[in-house]
């Protein structure tokens, strides 16, 4: 929790001078070239690169592709949850999270843009958050703070697509046979299965086109569950509409925080330097066109859910809206309509567990492969399909054993999300540009890093009491 105390410290600005004798390491310089596709980092200057570089971010993207990565990173099916979120916040309070939400991720990913081309433009290329955080702040946050919390949100993401993924083939299943005895876990193992595959495309320029497909399945399935809502809001199928907000006082303030928790986390990304890590030189400029790409989709995506949702059932919504489709096994919509928007939404709960892998294969290709071999060769090739594997079924097994992980998943937004994607890019940002104490950017910035550190804290308070209140249903490989 002491990053919290930094970006808190009223005195915020001697950081901009605090680092001056730190430790630094060379970001790197990236080349990319048709034929051998070479990638240059280095630690120090007589340093080989490593392969995770090498292999997992080669940087041979356009601002295109980057809008495709970013879109699946952020634009992903915990969407579904903010009708949900909007229980415990009402509509003005909401919205207005969900506002705030939208532009302080855009602006505040936009400085960690700039502060990785400024870097880029000085020679000194840096391809991962953790490099940020070793380059900025010093060797320490990178390998202690900045890089493990980063690999736990990462891979927490991919346990909760995992897990969503299956939960959303149960429902088609019940929708078929309503006394099914086929058991959640089953379903994330097939789930898993198709992780399995995926897994195996080599690097994260490979995926543009899979994230293609992401960026027009998320508009189809939120398109699905605005018209649903809408349809049964419509009907006198849906429950009656109560948008009052349930609990005693101490349940409601509690509730509040874990709602900013899920909504932080479904905007949340945390992958900014690995996206823009893609792009081919020269950099400059092009991952603000990816960010606007991706937005335009966020407010088209979010706001409708979120309103249509919210407005359908109110204080009933599930904390995944589809769950309100359906009253007793009874589906409120055609079956078929059911089955189409969970299968979008299984195809793209695939695509985002994939794109969050990619920092995983990242640190697996740099343990294991070897940068003099070829990529494709049977000493690079062996070792990482083992490890991709073991990755997957690792994650597939958390999945299947823990279906509860959505109060987990509250808790590593809290903990992981706001430090990540609200936090740290301000302090970047300033300890880079140096703004002074009269320029509006610095009293932004201190505002913004400030209270989300405030909030993060709360909010782990919350999503940690939330467990706590909930562990009394837990019991591994739950039906739920």
């Amino acid at each position: 929790m002491w990053s919290f105390g930094l970006t808190c410290d009223p005195s915020f600005g001697l950081l901009l001078f605090f680092h001056s004798e730190r430790e630094r390491e060379m970001g790197g310089v990236v080349e990319a070239d048709e034929g051998d596709q070479k990638v240059a980092r280095q630690a120090d200057p007589q340093k080989e690169l490593d392969a995770g570089a090498l292999f997992v971010l080669k940087s041979k993207g356009s601002w295109v592709h980057c809008g495709y990565h970013l879109t699946t990173s952020i634009v992903a099916p915990p969407l579904l949850s903010l009708p949900y979120a909007f229980t415990f916040l009402g509509w003005e309070v909401g919205i207005v999270c969900l506002i705030v939400g939208a532009l302080v991720t855009f602006y505040s990913y936009n400085l960690l843009s700039m502060v990785l081309e400024h870097h880029d433009q000085m020679g000194n290329r840096q391809l991962r958050f953790r490099d940020m955080a070793h380059q900025i702040l010093g060797p320490r946050w990178g390998r202690y703070y900045v890089g493990p919390i980063q690999f736990m949100v990462c891979y927490g993401a991919v346990v909760a697509c995992t897990l969503l993924g299956g939960q959303c083939m149960k429902a088609i299943y019940l929708l078929s046979s309503p006394n099914g005895s086929m058991k959640l876990y089953q379903f994330v193992i097939i789930f898993g299965g198709l992780m399995l595959v995926l897994a195996q495309i080599p690097s994260f320029h490979s995926l543009r086109h899979i994230n293609l497909i992401s960026l027009v399945l998320c508009l189809a399935y939120s398109a699905c569950a605005t018209a649903a809502s809408i349809y049964i809001g419509s009907s006198n199928k849906g429950p009656k509409k109560d948008y009052s907000i349930n609990g005693n006082t101490e349940n409601r303030v509690f509730g509040v925080f874990n709602a900013i928790a899920i909504i932080a986390t479904t905007f949340g990304n945390g992958i900014i330097p690995e996206i823009q890590a893609t792009l081919a030189p020269p950099v400059k400029g092009k991952m603000f066109k990816g960010l606007s790409v991706c937005y335009a989709v966020v407010t088209v995506t979010f706001f409708s859910v979120a309103i249509s949702g919210y407005w359908a059932f109110g204080n009933q919504a599930e904390g995944l809206v589809l769950s309100n489709f359906s009253v007793d096994g009874k589906p409120l919509v055609p079956k078929w309509f059911i089955l189409m928007t969970n299968i979008f939404t299984i195809l793209q709960l695939s695509a985002v567990g994939v794109v969050y892998l990619q920092p995983t294969n990242e640190v697996l290709e740099r343990t294991f492969a070897d940068p003099t071999h070829e990529e494709f060769s049977a000493r690079n090739v062996i070792p990482r399909v083992i490890s991709r594997s073991l990755s997957v079924i690792a994650a597939t097994t958390m999945a299947a054993m823990l279906p509860f992980f959505g109060d987990i998943n509250s808790l590593i937004g809290a903990f992981g999300f706001i430090p990540l994607d609200f936090i740290l890019p301000v302090v970047f940002f300033s300890l880079t540009f140096k703004p002074t104490r009269k320029s509006p950017v610095f009293w932004l910035n201190i505002s913004i890093a400030g209270f989300f550190s405030i909030l993060g804290v709360i909010a782990s308070v919350a999503s940690v009491r939330q467990i706590v209140l909930d562990a009394k249903t837990y019991r591994l490989f739950a039906d739920v």
